[in-house]
């Protein structure tokens, strides 16, 4: 029984082990030499989104979180330890997590690049995992219905949630039903660390947003300047303008 309501704040910061130098990928990304300058890297309460151009490092440094935190790269649980194929990076094996007093109760990594192959591990392992994800197979659903019901049922009070850019496999209506069901989860102990490219996620009341620049810095900004949320205003305000520029085949 969950004792504590509103946000969590189970994982306090991370860091990349200074110790152990290495070098090559993915330690050669700008994201990872910002962190290994900072030493450390705060993570609120809560709700907390990454936001970073593709390439930015986002989905590593979220996969690598989930790893340092006993989950399976490809997702799941800590009951998941399959493989379909070892494509993640060793930066989970160099981050160092500072968690609080606290300890989540639950503990679960959503990534939709690999969520085919997680939804076919829980049909592996039989009719009590399925039930857990609402008594269907997960295959039995559209994507984005699979995911929703997967935070329905399997995303309880008291958890720590990871999560790699849900909205892959969501329409809009879809991504307002995951921000409420985030939003309410939240207020009953748990706190969800997401990387997203969703400009109705980042609405979230109470989020905060980390950007990964260029540069590989990381700071944190508001919602109207959340680079999702500031170019797709634009785009939608002047799509022709645009539109001329991307489409300008001379």
């Amino acid at each position: 029984m969950v004792t504590h309501s509103g946000p969590a704040h189970y994982l306090r910061s991370i860091r990349v082990d200074p110790i152990l130098e290495p070098s090559g990928y993915p330690f050669d990304l700008p994201v990872v030499h910002s962190l290994l300058r900072a030493g450390d890297m705060p993570l609120a309460p809560g709700a907390s989104f990454l936001v970073g151009e593709n390439g930015s490092g986002k989905s590593t440094l979220i996969e690598a979180i989930a790893v340092a935190a006993g989950l399976n790269p490809e997702g799941g649980s800590q009951n998941y330890r399959f493989a379909t194929r070892s494509t993640e990076s060793v930066l989970g094996e160099h981050l160092v997590l500072r968690w609080g007093v606290t300890k989540p109760r639950n503990r679960f990594f959503l990534r939709a690049e690999s969520f085919y192959n997680m939804a076919t591990e829980t049909e592996r392992l039989g009719p009590e995992q399925i039930a857990t994800v609402g008594g269907r197979s997960l295959h039995h659903r559209s994507h984005g219905e699979s995911f929703v019901d997967l935070m329905r049922h399997r995303f309880l009070p008291g958890g720590l949630y990871l999560m790699d850019e849900p909205e892959a496999a969501l329409s809009p209506r879809g991504c307002m039903t995951v921000l409420a069901r985030i939003s309410e989860l939240v207020e009953r102990g748990c706190q969800f660390l997401v990387a997203t490219h969703s400009p109705i996620l980042l609405a979230l009341p109470g989020a905060t947003i980390y950007r990964i620049d260029e540069d590989g810095s990381i700071d944190t900004v508001g919602f109207d300047e959340a680079p999702p949320v500031r170019l797709t205003r634009e785009f939608l305000a002047r799509p022709h303008h645009y539109l001329r520029y991307l489409l300008d085949r001379e």
